[in-house]
């Protein structure tokens, strides 16, 4: 089940903070970052944010994050997240297909780290096309994708 979170009240915030180390501390490994800024982000920066904030709930457990920044005339996936004991259910796809129904526009924008494979392929089965590769100052190779409609 989707639903909206409420990332201003710090027990959504903490919650969410949760969701992203896990799922982040594996993103890391597979970019093989040191230095992996996502990692670095505290809950105040999550309750403190302007984003949009769904999350993927499985027995009442938060399992899944997708925020949403608002880039007129893009709407940017932010952070896609899932625990990792819940990788490979689909969950990551839900939420893309959510995203397309909640958000009408006419371009959805994301990034990842270009040795993210799983995630590469997540947006290509959406037909998200590469637009964009670049080191970071963190030494980390990212990809952009867009999707026009």
């Amino acid at each position: 089940m989707i639903q909206r979170l409420n990332h201003t009240h710090a027990d959504v915030a903490e919650k969410i903070y949760g969701v992203f180390q896990k799922s982040y501390a594996v993103e890391a490994k597979l970019l093989e970052a040191v230095d992996f800024p996502p990692l670095q982000r505290t809950q105040n920066d999550i309750q403190t944010g302007e984003n949009d904030f769904y999350g993927f709930y499985m027995d009442a457990r938060l399992v899944a994050v997708v925020e949403i920044a608002h880039q007129k005339p893009a709407v940017h996936i932010q952070s896609l997240v899932v625990l990792p004991e819940y990788f490979r259910m689909g969950i990551a796809s839900s939420l893309i297909s959510f995203v397309s129904v909640t958000y009408p526009t006419p371009l959805f924008t994301v990034e990842t780290g270009f040795k993210n494979e799983p995630a590469i392929a997540l947006y290509k089965k959406f037909d998200f096309v590469e637009t964009k590769q670049w080191n970071t100052d963190h030494g980390i190779r990212k990809i952009r994708f867009e999707k026009r409609l």
